[in-house]
């Protein structure tokens, strides 16, 4: 069984206040802070938008985009949102012109056999790798608005109120959103279990 814990409010609270004052002091100048900075949101971030892109392929490719564009917006950061917040919204910007560039040029890959270059490079080894694609492929049955309000609370870490916030929508819609999409998840893996019980 799949199952995503957040993190404790207390310890997520006490976090996000260091991974600001990093961020506002790697806006001085500070490298040490950079790193800092970089090291405590760097897996909120590949998680993030390697759920919301649906592709764990370009996951690294689009974090170091997103921490591109952090450390060249650096100087207008003020630390009035988390710097985690302000990050997912820039991840969030990232993932999007990504997918915009896909639509617009669908790239054709250049091997003859696709399919030995993609299991070339699944990391199945790695423990939780499996059910890591397992609720990729379940949140692929969200509507979007669901799945990022489960994203945000559930595997970000986010709170309700936090998860508005970057949505832009009131709370009671974010928790209206994550109660719909556990509904949804719970659905289609009884309806998985019944057919694999039935199929076997």
């Amino acid at each position: 069984m799949i199952s995503v814990m957040p993190a404790p409010r207390t310890d997520r609270a006490a976090a996000d206040a260091s991974a600001t004052a990093w961020a506002l002091a790697a806006r001085g100048g500070d490298p040490e802070a950079a790193d800092h900075f970089v090291r405590a949101l760097h897996a909120d971030v590949l998680r993030y938008v390697t759920y919301l892109s649906g592709d764990p392929q370009t996951a690294h490719d689009l974090t170091q985009d997103t921490f591109a564009r952090a450390f060249g917006s650096l100087h207008r950061y003020e630390g009035r949102a988390s710097a985690r917040t302000w990050l997912l919204s820039i991840a969030r910007r990232a993932v999007a012109d990504s997918l915009r560039r896909a639509a617009v040029r669908p790239r054709i890959a250049d091997t003859v056999d696709w399919q030995t270059a993609v299991e070339g490079t699944q990391l199945c080894g790695l423990p939780g790798f499996d059910d890591g694609i397992a609720l990729l492929d379940l949140l692929e049955t969200l509507p979007d608005e669901r799945r990022e309000a489960f994203l945000l609370t559930q595997v970000v870490g986010l709170s309700y109120e936090e998860a508005a916030g970057f949505a832009g929508c009131p709370v009671g819609t974010v928790r209206s959103r994550v109660s719909r999409a556990r509904a949804t998840l719970e659905r289609v893996l009884r309806e998985a279990e019944s057919a694999s019980t039935l199929g076997g």
